[in-house]
């Protein structure tokens, strides 16, 4: 695929979680460029203009509205969606207060409906929180739990306690800890492993032909560790806006 190939039909989708901001570009429903970037600056939207041209797009954000972002955006783009609790999506929401319902949550889910569709998901989101959502197999979303990410958990034992240090992931965890740092390490890590684990046994005695999908910063680093079955897909939400993109372009 050449750096300069422009497609018939291009979606842009921006998503800004708690850290990171995602660029993707579709062509149709295959996703064809997607970037990171840690700070907002324009000038990685104008790249993607300049060697893809896309027509639509369509940006969450889960820290507020960029309006430097967003002009550029609704500038470039024949028909730019910013994605809110007003935004029709493909499935049904029974969510009470959907106007405090993570944009980054929905999209999700919406992304995982999309790619397995008429079947009972479980979406975990591990990121800087670790998110939980329910749809059922009729595509109503029923709503999920949100809870500490590693990382947070990390900063939280170092910064609301006076002796613990900072602790860090790294590829091997004891079960249990020698020293402190490993103690942590071993604490917050099989911690969320028996999180996770606990919500999928749950959600399996009550439902038949479950899946579950792991997503977010650190869903490579818990699949392994999971005893349960989860199917790791990195770009869900991205998928996701891109679904609920379509989904609002036709009644353009």
């Amino acid at each position: 695929m050449s750096r300069n190939q422009v497609y018939d039909k291009v979606n842009l989708i921006v998503e800004q979680g708690n850290t990171i901001l995602k660029i993707a570009v579709f062509d149709g429903d295959r996703m064809v460029a997607c970037s990171q970037h840690n700070g907002r600056d324009p000038s990685c939207i104008r790249e993607l203009f300049e060697q893809h041209k896309p027509d639509i797009g369509i940006m969450s954000s889960v820290t507020g509205e960029d309006k430097s972002l967003t002009k550029v955006l609704k500038t470039q783009l024949s028909h730019f969606l910013w994605l809110d609790e007003t935004v029709p999506v493909p499935v049904s929401i029974a969510y009470k207060t959907v106007n405090t319902l993570g944009k980054d949550r929905i999209a999700a889910v919406v992304g995982a409906n999309y790619l397995q569709p008429e079947q009972h998901l479980l979406v975990i989101d591990a990121g800087t929180a670790i998110t939980y959502e329910l749809l059922e197999e009729s595509g109503i979303y029923k709503g999920g739990n949100i809870s500490p990410g590693m990382t947070t958990r990390f900063r939280s034992l170092n910064q609301f306690t006076k002796q613990l240090p900072f602790a860090q992931e790294k590829a091997t965890v004891p079960f249990i800890g020698t020293d402190t740092e490993s103690a942590i390490m071993a604490g917050v890590v099989h911690g969320i492993v028996f999180e996770m684990d606990g919500y999928i046994d749950a959600l399996k005695a009550k439902y038949n032909d479950f899946f579950v999908y792991l997503t977010g910063g650190h869903a490579i680093y818990f699949e392994k560790r999971l005893k349960n079955c989860t199917f790791a897909e990195p770009n869900l939400a991205l998928i996701g806006l891109n679904r609920i993109l379509e989904y609002n372009a036709k009644k353009i």
